[in-house]
């Protein structure tokens, strides 16, 4: 995957962002690797406070932010100071 169409960005502001309904991945596989992916980022987080650069995308553009992952739930991860991004966004991680 080619990384360098994507912005960085400060977690503090994704909540700026508007989200679209739509999934990102499309393909099953690709939705299992991720699963895969949350879950091994949030145990490294929560045992070693390791950070991930998660790829998302909103409603304009391709971004990266570099986070601590702090919780998961069915639809959405949860960044530190309650920062939400829903996982239908999500790319990919790099951990």
């Amino acid at each position: 995957m080619e990384t360098n169409r994507f912005e960085l960005i400060e977690k503090e502001l994704v909540p700026s962002y508007h989200f679209p309904e739509s999934e990102v991945l499309e393909n099953s596989d690709e939705k299992k690797l991720l699963k895969r992916e949350l879950d091994r980022a949030i145990s490294l987080g929560n045992i070693e406070h390791l950070k991930v650069k998660i790829f998302f995308a909103d409603d304009k553009s391709d971004k990266i932010v570099n986070t601590t992952i702090w919780a998961i739930t069915d639809n959405a991860i949860l960044l530190k100071k309650n920062v939400v991004i829903p996982i239908r966004r999500i790319i990919k991680l790099e951990i």
